[in-house]
């Protein structure tokens, strides 16, 4: 049986990257007005939890069983998520016209641009090799499904390694998507 390759792990990744970078290139507009980039801030931030929790989930556990250096490439990419964790953190609750905002939101785009070249670069090929369609096709499905549950704020003292991460994430998302309803901050 042919699966697509529209929702595989490598499409999925990718097309969240394209999503966020398009996010990235507004933000950096000079004109937007500060509640515009605020909004836009918050909406960035959901996205990346929610894709980094989903390949904390997935992702990397599939490098780390499938890849000769999986334990390293996925030790080095969780590192810099919980960097740009800590990023968003500072970022979540900060005035768009404070001071430093643009520089803490400057250094967190740069800090994913660089993260989504080594994962474009060297993970996902080295993922496209090793694994077959089917799994591919699966976990691209299983990302998806995590990102539907993930939290949607930063939690840098979270776990970010299975199993802990499976069991804890939904819960932290569930509270966060009450929270976002609510319009609660921090």
């Amino acid at each position: 049986m042919a699966t697509s390759t529209e929702s595989d792990l490598v499409s999925v990744i990718v097309e969240d990257h394209n999503s966020v970078e398009r996010m990235f290139r507004e933000l950096e507009d000079s004109s937007l007005e500060p509640a515009h980039k605020r909004e836009l801030t918050e909406h960035v931030i959901a996205e990346l939890v929610r894709h980094s929790v989903a390949e904390e989930q997935h992702m990397y556990p599939a490098a780390r069983r499938s890849l000769e250096n999986g334990n390293e490439i996925a030790d080095h990419e969780i590192e810099e998520h919980a960097e740009a964790e800590q990023l968003m953190k500072q970022l979540e609750n900060r005035d768009p016209a404070a001071a430093d905002f643009d520089e803490v939101l400057g250094r967190l785009i740069s800090a994913i641009r660089h993260h989504v070249a080594d994962e474009e670069n060297d993970l996902l090929p080295k993922l496209r090799q090793a694994c077959d369609e089917r799994e591919l096709a699966e976990l691209g499905q299983k990302v998806l499904d995590a990102k539907r549950t993930a939290p949607t704020r930063p939690h840098p003292m979270a776990p970010d390694k299975p199993p802990a991460n499976r069991i804890l994430d939904p819960g932290a998302g569930l509270v966060d998507r009450l929270r976002d309803r609510l319009g609660t901050g921090a």
